[in-house]
């Protein structure tokens, strides 16, 4: 039978390929993967394998290792659908060309997933902000609970005048030590887009972004634009539009 018909929640950071950086193990864990995902309302899933040093990923093969993997999801009847992206890590930025770039971008929009270096948010990921931006590229920055500190408001804040965009995992708004700095960003309307960063079926975050979604519900700033955020907002980040948040920066 086939899956259930997804509604239209888009995730933009994803391990989902397989055996090509530290995500899904094979294509049947990609397949699962899938399942979950169609199972929590995701229509459509950016693989985001990561583009740094410690990770061999071949850019010019990921438009193929794409295709297996849909051509997989399709076979078993998963209607879900997965586009080309990478997660760039800001100390790759300067190695990669500008074709590299483009390949990389969410489903080939132009926005750049992009990784901040280890350590308190600097000057440095405001700089390639403004860089990507005046090279055409809009920036989508991930990982904000890695970045936790006195100053990481003021710092988000800066970077979204800059034109960034902030992607914050689901996982993190409903556990874990991060939880508290991301209600924090959340409150603040710091945060523009979830996704759920999963790598696999067999552990780990799972490929979900509802339960994310039920705790920015509670957010009194948020509650009214919870459909921007899972799905208005990701689409115009794929078509290499600029989404205006419907809230204000707090």
């Amino acid at each position: 039978m086939p899956e259930p018909r997804a509604q239209a929640v888009i995730d933009l950071h994803c391990h989902i390929l397989p055996g090509i950086d530290d995500g899904a193990l094979d294509l049947a864990d990609s397949l699962a993967m899938g399942r979950i995902a169609a199972g929590d309302g995701i229509e459509r899933i950016a693989a985001t394998p990561h583009i740094r040093h410690d990770h061999d990923v071949r850019i010019p093969e990921l438009a193929e290792r794409v295709a297996e993997v849909n051509s997989e999801l399709h076979r078993n009847e998963v209607r879900v659908t997965v586009l080309t992206g990478g997660e760039v890590a800001e100390t790759a930025l300067e190695g990669l060309t500008e074709e590299e770039l483009r390949a990389v971008t969410l489903g080939g929009g132009g926005w750049i997933l992009l990784e901040p270096r280890p350590g308190p948010l600097g000057d440095s990921l405001l700089a390639a902000v403004t860089d990507l931006r005046e090279r055409g590229f809009g920036t989508l920055i991930a990982h904000p609970e890695r970045h936790v500190s006195a100053d990481m408001l003021e710092r988000i804040r800066a970077l979204i005048a800059a034109g960034a965009l902030i992607q914050c995992t689901a996982a993190y708004l409903v556990s874990g030590p991060p939880r508290k700095g991301m209600l924090a960003l959340a409150a603040a309307g710091l945060i523009h887009v979830l996704a759920s960063d999963s790598h696999s079926s067999h552990g780990g975050r799972p490929l979900r972004i509802s339960d994310g979604l039920a705790v920015l519900g509670q957010v009194e700033l948020l509650n009214p634009h919870l459909d921007w955020i899972a799905r208005e907002a990701p689409a115009a980040i794929l078509r290499g539009e600029r989404p205006e948040p419907p809230y204000s920066v707090v």
